[in-house]
């Protein structure tokens, strides 16, 4: 009997063309956060059962535009760049599950169909955008990492602009936030095929890095705007206290995750 291979679909007699290979996954990027307060009352309407709000600054909200290259464990991507670089721009809150702090995305947009598949594997709520940011670079106009640099980011997903912000560093920052800072809390849900069936996937789960490496943080201020769109909810995230800015760059290994329960978000279809 043939046996087909792949990490992800599409499945193959050799396994060569499945978007994905098999973790662990590597990244290196620059990171762009821009952490303020929003009504917790709309972060507490994206938390399913059993999430409830962080009892600490349950509004701290984090935007975060990533300049990405990635591979598996052969590196063969790093070589072939066009299967290795993308970016993203997500939205991350805090959220609380049995008295411990996690961080949750709520939103986020890739431009890339491998990134988009490795997210929604891990429950992330990924879709395809457009995103760009500043890259910083030791030679000619671009900025440093230095008191003074500014950047500038933008996201856009079906031909409207959703998000955009001007950030200047100010001064070195032991971290790059702390809304992002915990460990993520993810569901991973899929319809059944047979309607009115419900979820066939309703999983809670916690991911987190095998391994992180960070370069130097730097601080500043951030000017954001948020836009309306038909299809789209980052807006209702809005701006009501800045918090503060930073840019760092890292390096993240992710190696899988724990299911922690099944069958208890009671999301709806």
């Amino acid at each position: 009997m043939p046996r087909i291979r792949g990490y992800f679909h599409p499945k193959t007699a050799t396994g060569r063309s499945s978007l994905i290979p098999a973790p662990p996954w590597h990244y290196s990027g620059d990171l762009l956060t821009i952490e303020y307060r929003t009504d917790p009352g709309r972060v507490r309407e994206l938390l399913p059962e059993p999430l409830e709000l962080a009892p600490d600054d349950p509004g701290a909200v984090a935007l975060i535009w990533a300049d990405w290259q990635s591979c598996g464990d052969s590196r063969q991507e790093l070589l072939d760049p066009v299967r290795s670089q993308y970016r993203e721009a997500f939205a991350v809150v805090r959220c609380s599950y049995r008295a411990r702090t996690y961080s949750r995305c709520v939103h986020i947009w890739v431009d890339r169909d491998f990134a988009l598949a490795r997210g929604l594997h891990q429950g992330y709520p990924k879709k395809l955008g457009s995103i760009h940011l500043t890259r910083a670079h030791p030679c000619g106009p671009a900025p440093r990492p230095e008191a003074g640099a500014r950047f500038g980011a933008t996201l856009a997903a079906a031909d409207r602009r959703l998000a955009q912000a001007v950030v200047t560093l100010r001064e070195p920052s032991a971290s790059g936030g702390f809304v992002n800072a915990h460990p993520m809390l993810h569901h991973r849900w899929l319809p059944a095929i047979d309607k009115g069936g419900g979820l066939a996937l309703d999983e809670l789960v916690e991911t987190g890095a095998a391994a992180f490496e960070a370069g130097p943080a730097w601080r500043g201020d951030a000017e954001l705007d948020l836009f309306d769109a038909p299809t789209e909810e980052l807006s209702r995230l809005a701006v009501r206290e800045p918090i503060a800015a930073y840019w760092r760059q890292v390096g993240v290994v992710w190696d899988g995750g724990t299911l922690l329960e099944s069958g208890t978000s009671g999301a709806g279809l």
